[in-house]
């Protein structure tokens, strides 16, 4: 990786990852747009740095990010643009950077949740949800899905954990 890709990948990274964790905080919603301006970013940084060999690693990185957190949205418990934000990031960091940044990805969005569960005193009922979804994974059980409350103060805007998890990936690893 070349220092003036990294420099480019960065310059879109970081301000891409405050606005949408920002409006996901504040809204609840990971827009589109900006999803979409990260994908395209990403697949011509690489494509502009890389040439057939960086779109094929943009494209790889889109897939198998696509993939892992889709797992967890047919569960019920990953929202549809969380899984479409980890696919945009995957295609700005690469397939090689994809498992790392999840690793990263799922710690930070852990401590996040860890906080926003002793914060709001829900201690019992999230660990008594954990566990169902668990036991749900045994043979023979079935796993429940969860419904988004009502009150949006009781979510986790996990794509703060996205942005936030894939940039010290990025960091860490890439620059």
């Amino acid at each position: 990786m070349s220092l003036e890709q990294n420099i480019a990948m960065g310059a879109m990274l970081i301000p891409m990852a405050i606005g949408i964790a920002y409006m996901d905080v504040r809204y609840r919603r990971i827009p589109n747009k900006l999803v979409l301006i990260t994908l395209v970013g990403g697949l011509a940084i690489n494509t502009f740095f890389g040439g057939r060999a960086g779109l094929l690693e943009s494209l790889g990185g889109c897939v198998l990010a696509f993939a892992l957190m889709f797992i967890f949205h047919a569960f019920g418990t990953m929202g549809a643009g969380d899984v479409k934000l980890f696919a945009a990031i995957g295609a700005a960091i690469g397939s090689p950077l994809v498992l790392q940044a999840f690793l990263i990805v799922s710690i930070t969005g852990g401590m996040l949740a860890l906080s926003k569960m002793i914060y709001k005193r829900r201690t019992r009922t999230t660990v008594f949800g954990v566990l169902q979804f668990f036991y749900g994974l045994l043979p023979g059980q079935r796993v429940p899905r969860f419904e988004v409350p009502v009150d949006r103060s009781y979510t986790l805007p996990y794509g703060v954990a996205i942005c936030a998890g894939s940039l010290i990936a990025f960091f860490l690893f890439r620059a």
